[in-house]
């Protein structure tokens, strides 16, 4: 097992980032399915997955972001100021969309249990309007665009690696 350090990220690291990249590959699908393939088995196959996958990836982010903290002074430093907010926009996004998403469960009064663990109960009575309009309004549109910045930091990622003028990044996270 490799440790960060300043010219590529160690194995944990790695794992993280490879692991959360098909999780939200899965999720990508699921969402697309649910879309544009409504009532079918595609979707049927898909779409149940959506919510205990998004819990885990909100699980994982947690750890990937303790994980980055008690490495920061060993990984490769950012490029530019650019990488380092379009990383810190996809920090935020990994945090705000499945939070949505959960904010709006609670507040219409569902329970949610994914994997079998209870993370919070259902409750009786009114709905909290608020917390599910948050969520239905934007859970949904910023998971797209979320995916719209995951295609520009693999953009970037393939950018550095054929522009003769810039360092290949790829290096850093697949060896």
């Amino acid at each position: 097992m490799t440790p960060d350090n300043q010219s590529r990220y160690g194995t944990v690291s790695r794992v993280l980032h490879w692991g959360m990249a098909v999780l939200l590959l899965w999720q990508l699908m699921s969402s697309a399915a649910h879309y544009f393939l409504e009532d079918t088995a595609i979707e049927a196959f898909f779409w149940p997955t959506h919510k205990p996958l998004g819990f885990l990836l909100l699980v994982l982010v947690f750890i990937r972001l303790i994980w980055a903290v008690i490495n920061l002074a060993k990984r490769p430093p950012s490029l530019t100021k650019a990488a380092a907010a379009g990383h810190l926009a996809l920090y935020g996004f990994m945090f705000i969309v499945p939070s949505l998403a959960l904010l709006r469960q609670y507040g219409a009064g569902r329970a949610f249990e994914p994997f079998g663990l209870p993370v919070f109960s259902g409750f009786e009575g009114e709905k909290i309007k608020w917390m599910i309009d948050l969520g239905s309004d934007f859970h949904g549109e910023l998971g797209w665009a979320f995916f719209a910045v995951i295609i520009g930091h693999i953009s970037m990622a393939v950018w550095h690696k054929f522009k003769d003028t810039e360092q290949d990044v790829l290096p850093r996270m697949y060896k």
